[in-house]
């Protein structure tokens, strides 16, 4: 269903995010390349339970290594071994790209193989109480594989799968010992689709045709992998059992106790990392005659100072905005890398909290990781910043050029700036329809050279960071990236995107038609709360597609 289909229900004939879901379809007033004729929007009231189709979800690496700390305590993080897994909308976590190949279900099997020898080595505390050494531990033993198998699944284990691991226990142990025989059961867990995949059968809603209700055990494990990208707690599955996640209402306590859990900004950080594109930052280079301040060991601090801000922003600043993610100006940083920004305060190795000059920089679109990483290795890229905001915060996906298309980077000139290099990019016919959609946005950003050092001058001329948006509902012009960050913080269709940001990789997949209703009703919560992140997270636990599935469909 594309974007500009989706049905509404305000006022003037669409939903309340509706107005910007048409703009990011109808890029343009005219059909070009890079602007595909806009459908009408459908006119429809939204139907009481309306759940889009959930494809079943496999563990992403982030979640698998997670998962396998909190299950056995492993420090390991195995899964960085794995193969990568495949972008989708701009997110590893798409459902519909995570199958198993056999290459991977070879690594699952020697990772599993590997947990549980590890494992087996601690079994006072994988086993409290109980010595699957000695001739009577049948009892005990099957207590374990009941518990064990509980939070490995996350959901109890029936009769005939206990029987079958106590049998597999058996098996070891008369071969080889008691020991063996833990281990088997746990290689056997660890490469279950139970353990490696969500499954979530549910039960028919008893009123709504085709929707599936999830089981409160299939609840908790939505909670915890939104929340904490891991399996459920023993409190969680104990709520589970006890029949205590049925209601939005106490979804609602179970997401709000969750947030308070370390463990959740470990999770919300994967998301900003993936949203932001932080992933380039550990694989880029730069060119050290263009940049004599570049050196590679900045590349870590400045990932930790967006991670420190974000962390800061979402849990700790009053409100948790979205505004401050992207208009606040401070910052987190040590003393090298204060230095680098050419900031005083801190003296030591420590990360602290730094008041910027908010002329300068102002949010998370001026932190040198992301500047950085939308940079050439001896230059800045208005192309890549502005494509990044168009499509990150803009929810606009930019087509790519067509496939005879020979790409050339405008050459480094003595006395030439970057905006009138790149300027050719407009003056091609050919080229123009796209660039005008993204470079006019990507030269506020011009203050900032290709490592993120302000600069007021480019090859010994002054800088020109004015710049525009223009074929959306958030149009506007600009002198800089705090304006642009400004006005891109009050802008409805960034609001909307957001929203659908976390909608994709909360949940996994695209929004779909009869996802209108869950959006609509997420994006009425994140502006009654001042567009806090928090509250948007504990929303996405609180939709129709959250807590109910519906049958069949593409996913």
């Amino acid at each position: 269903m594309e974007l500009s289909e989706r049905r509404g229900r305000g006022p003037d004939g669409r939903g309340r995010l509706g107005s910007w879901l048409v703009a990011v379809s109808a890029v343009a007033l005219g059909p070009t390349a890079c602007s595909p004729e806009p459908s009408p929007p459908v006119d429809t009231a939204c139907v009481s339970l309306s759940p889009g189709t959930a494809p079943i979800r496999r563990m992403t690496r982030f979640e698998y290594d997670r998962t396998v700390h909190d299950l056995l305590g492993d420090e390991t993080q195995p899964a960085r071994s794995f193969a990568p897994e495949e972008e989708v909308l701009g997110f590893n976590n798409q459902a519909a790209a995570l199958g198993v190949t056999q290459s991977l279900a070879e690594q699952y099997m020697k990772a599993a193989e590997k947990l549980a020898a590890q494992a087996a080595q601690h079994l006072t505390r994988l086993m409290p109480g109980c010595d699957p050494t000695r001739p009577e531990a049948d009892a005990c033993v099957e207590r374990w594989i009941r518990d064990f198998g509980r939070r490995a699944f996350r959901r109890p284990l029936d009769a005939d799968e206990v029987k079958r691991f106590a049998t597999l226990f058996d098996w070891g142990r008369d071969d080889y010992g008691g020991v063996i025989g833990v281990e088997l059961i746990i290689q056997a867990m660890l490469q279950s689709p139970h353990f490696l995949y969500r499954v979530e059968l549910g039960m028919p809603d008893p009123v709504a045709q085709g929707v599936v209700q999830l089981s409160h055990y299939e609840i908790a494990s939505r909670l915890s992998y939104l929340l904490w990208s891991s399996m459920p707690d023993d409190a969680l599955l104990d709520d589970a059992e006890a029949g205590r996640l049925g209601t939005p209402e106490e979804i609602r306590v179970a997401a709000e106790r969750m947030l308070h859990d370390p463990r959740a900004r470990e999770a919300v950080l994967e998301f900003h990392r993936q949203w932001l594109e932080l992933k380039h930052v550990d694989l880029m280079t730069k060119d050290q005659k263009t940049y004599p301040a570049y050196d590679s060991a900045l590349r870590p601090l400045w990932m930790a100072e967006t991670e420190a801000f974000v962390e800061h922003v979402v849990f700790d600043e009053p409100g948790g905005s979205l505004t401050t993610l992207l208009t606040a100006p401070f910052s987190f940083m040590n003393a090298e890398l204060a230095a680098f920004y050419g900031v005083s305060g801190p003296t030591g190795t420590a990360f602290e909290r730094v008041e910027l000059d908010p002329a300068h920089r102002a949010g998370v679109l001026t932190h040198a990781s992301v500047l950085a990483t939308q940079s050439k290795p001896n230059q800045s890229s208005p192309i890549h910043r502005g494509k990044f905001v168009r499509e990150r915060l803009l929810c606009d996906l930019i087509p790519p050029p067509p496939a005879n298309l020979p790409i050339t980077v405008p050459e480094v000139q003595l006395g030439v700036t970057t905006r009138e290099r790149f300027a050719q990019h407009r003056e091609d016919t050919v080229c123009s329809g796209c660039h005008a959609l993204m470079d006019p946005i990507g030269y506020t950003f011009e203050h900032y050279d290709g490592i993120g050092q302000w600069r007021d001058l480019d090859q010994g001329l002054p800088v020109d960071a004015t710049g525009n948006i223009s074929r959306t509902e958030a149009n506007g012009s600009f002198d800089g990236a705090i304006e642009l960050s400004t006005h891109l913080a009050r802008s409805a269709q960034v609001r909307a995107c957001v929203v659908s940001q976390w909608f994709r990789y909360g949940y996994g997949r695209a929004e779909k038609e009869e996802d209108q209703c869950s959006l609509d009703q997420l994006g009425d919560t994140f502006r009654r709360s001042g567009h806090s992140i928090q509250a948007l997270l504990v929303g996405l636990t609180q939709t129709d597609a959250f807590r109910y599935r519906r049958q069949g469909g593409e996913p």
